[in-house]
């Protein structure tokens, strides 16, 4: 090969979970929200002539309304396209020790991918035989902390006092929990920002704001924080934030009531899914996500997920040590719900015939 071959970085990619390209499927395999979004953000959207400005870097106007939402000042708000890319900025930024940062070996697959591409070392703390966290294996020197809290991809929560727990014990160390699913149940750890001045908290619109499209993630900790966290932005890209976006997000943040009800009805749909399936031969792990991580008492998970791919339904299943006789179901609709629940008793009674 050519000399310049050796000079290019090689990575493990992430690998998202698929986009069908058929209309006609339940897609119940990248955990996103069912129901649209807030009305006003179908309402807001009519000036097209400002779309030919460049967005406000600072996208002060979703930050502002952002720091109102939380009781922060606008000063403890980073933005980005996506968690992903504020949890991106924020190894970029934060982990740069000579030390391996640590997070658990079942886990967002993203966090080694990053870890790997900014050439960061990193060990896997394994989670114990109940797939949760063990929090003395994290109280030893490290580069950085990170984990999410409910966990992906099996849903678990961590009690507040373990994750304070976490952090307390690193103190000299950036922890970052990353909370995509907190909303669907458990305590935030928003309330201990003002605590920890080494903390920093990620949350996304893709789940439970019905707008993973739109791609708004943000960012809540002490002003230090997040000016680093603007530094190397600025430094990277100023105009991460698109017009539409930074609009249509803050008109949902202001729906409060709108963003609430959808939340219960995913959870309410969830609740009456694990009891419907459990009768159906399924263990469940206890989810305060909006998706279940289950496995089948005698039917391998992968000859589920491929006999519901063929019948156009879309689940996820993660060839990888552990958890590879479990299925990964996002929480769609009831009458989706339903339809899968249908096609698994379909599915057992001729499995075990």
């Amino acid at each position: 090969m050519a000399a310049w071959s050796d000079n290019i970085r090689v990575v493990e990619p992430y690998v998202p979970g698929e986009q069908p390209k058929d209309s006609d499927v339940i897609k119940l395999n990248t955990n996103e929200n069912p129901y649209g979004p807030s009305p006003r953000v179908r309402n807001i959207m009519q000036d097209v002539e400002s779309l030919r400005l460049y967005p406000d870097p600072t996208a002060s106007v979703l930050v502002n309304e952002l720091a109102k939402y939380h009781g922060v000042d606008p000063s403890q708000v980073f933005v980005g396209v996506g968690s992903d890319d504020v949890l991106a900025m924020s190894f970029l930024t934060f982990f740069n020790s000579d030390k391996p940062i640590l997070f658990p070996d079942i886990t967002y697959s993203f966090y080694d991918v990053w870890a790997e591409l900014f050439k960061i070392p990193y060990e896997r703390s394994a989670l114990d035989e109940n797939f949760r966290l063990v929090k003395e294996d994290y109280y030893r020197e490290n580069g950085g902390i990170v984990f999410p809290n409910p966990n992906a991809p099996t849903g678990i929560y961590e009690d507040i006092i373990n994750v304070e727990e976490i952090i307390r014990h690193n103190q000299d160390s950036i922890v970052i929990v990353d909370e995509a699913y907190i909303d669907f149940g458990g305590e935030s750890a928003l309330g201990l920002i003002d605590k920890y001045d080494n903390l920093v908290v990620v949350r996304t619109f893709s789940k439970s704001r019905s707008m993973a499209g739109l791609r708004i993630g943000y960012a809540i900790s002490n002003p230090v924080l997040i000016k680093a966290l603007n530094d190397v932005k600025y430094s990277y890209n100023s105009y991460t934030m698109n017009l539409p976006s930074l609009i249509m997000g803050t008109e949902s943040v202001k729906d409060d009531e709108y963003f609430r009800n959808t939340v219960a009805k995913v959870v309410a749909t969830r609740t009456r899914f694990v009891e419907a399936i459990r009768q159906l031969g399924f263990i469940c792990l206890h989810s305060s996500a909006n998706f279940v991580f289950a496995t089948h008492e005698s039917i391998p998970a992968k000859d589920i997920f491929e006999a519901a791919k063929k019948a156009h339904i879309y689940v996820r299943y993660f060839d990888k040590p552990r958890i590879d006789n479990y299925l990964r179901i996002s929480i769609g609709t009831d009458e989706e719900m339903d339809a899968f629940t249908d096609f698994l008793k379909k599915y057992v009674q001729s499995y075990n015939n």
